[in-house]
């Protein structure tokens, strides 16, 4: 979600690789994003500013089904300066939550929610260039290298940057992980905020469907990761999701094309509010996406938090009572996946 809609809202209101014969067929990714490693003012200290997921709200969530979260940080939090190391306390702080996650049987997304920025500067820019993207993640990878449980989302929406810019700093940085090693499945969002309503939109240099085509990686072992909101203007941001049926042919065209140039894609945020029409909508998103599970990995509603209080699309329990957009999407957490799915992504790739 767009960091400056979020916080104005709260203000107002894959190619399918080769697998072992004896590996079993793993479920299809269906979780939360949980919120709050990236609130707060930087640099800011983990328990005041910002918060990772605790065990409680894990417990709760692993119970229902859940096999994925979709888990926000800060790149400046986590290496205060560019090309410089990382902050072994956030990394810490990171690394027990992503534990704590995987422990109870989850995958766990790592997402830089940075929407393409570091400090003032866009990646792209003078001020923060392909090659502190790329060492960023060379020093990250290696912390949770050959994880099966572990996916690196190279970014969260991605704003503010040309498609041709983004394709070149993404291929620097899939270039940048698999130099090390690590063999992680990897998520690769577009820009405009990734949203699946924009991903054909002319842009300067081309769209996301043209230049995308050209994300390289050696082992061939990415997926598009995609954001679709049902609200007026897909923002994510209003109290009424008037738009479903826009929103589910947004996801039906780059499903066409994930199929015309043999990729594999991921849903990373939809939600909504109470409202009648996005208990519907989110029903609807998520039994698309069951429809769909040769050509999508699954999704991470948005979303969870332990510290979202009053936030309209929470998906956080509250004494013990599930909000009513957890309860619409409950029935299709534990679902698994047929043996034609390319949700055998999720497996290591056959040296």
């Amino acid at each position: 979600m767009s960091q400056k809609s979020r916080f104005a809202f709260t203000a107002a209101f894959c190619l399918c690789l080769t697998v072992s014969p004896s590996s079993a067929i793993a479920n299809c990714l269906r979780g939360i994003n949980i919120a709050g490693g990236e609130f707060g003012d930087l640099p800011g200290k983990h328990g005041q500013t910002h918060i990772y997921p605790g065990t409680q709200t894990l417990d709760v969530f692993a119970a229902k089904g859940v096999n994925v979260v979709r888990l926000p940080f800060r790149w400046e939090r986590l290496q205060p300066a560019l090309l410089g190391p990382l902050d072994q306390t956030e990394l810490t702080e990171l690394n027990a939550a992503v534990d704590r996650a995987t422990s109870r049987g989850m995958n766990v997304i790592l997402d830089p929610h940075n929407y393409a920025g570091y400090g003032s500067g866009k990646i792209g820019s003078d001020q923060v260039s392909n090659v502190d993207f790329a060492d960023f993640w060379s020093r990250l990878a290696p912390h949770f290298a050959n994880r099966s449980d572990v996916i690196y989302l190279l970014m969260n929406e991605p704003a503010g940057v040309a498609a041709a810019i983004w394709r070149d700093a993404a291929n620097a940085a899939i270039k940048a992980i698999r130099d090390t090693g690590a063999d992680n499945l990897i998520m690769v969002p577009g820009t405009i905020w990734t949203g699946a309503s924009h991903w054909f939109e002319e842009q300067e240099g081309g769209a996301n469907s043209e230049v995308l085509q050209e994300i390289k990686d050696p082992l061939n072992r990415f997926v598009f990761e995609v954001h679709q909101y049902l609200d007026d203007d897909f923002s994510g941001t209003n109290g009424a999701c008037p738009r479903v049926d826009d929103a589910i042919l947004a996801l039906e065209g780059v499903s066409g094309w994930l199929r015309q140039h043999g990729f594999s894609g991921f849903l990373g945020e939809f939600g909504g509010t109470t409202a009648s029409n996005c208990l519907t909508g989110l029903d609807e998103m998520a039994g698309y996406m069951e429809s769909q599970s040769d050509i999508w990995l699954g999704w991470t509603a948005w979303a969870a938090g332990e510290w979202w209080g009053d936030y309209p699309y929470s998906l956080q329990p509250k004494d013990g009572l599930d909000p009513p957009q957890l309860s619409a999407l409950v029935p299709y957490l534990s679902r698994t996946a047929d043996a034609s799915s390319h949700c055998t992504l999720l497996q290591k790739p056959v040296r």
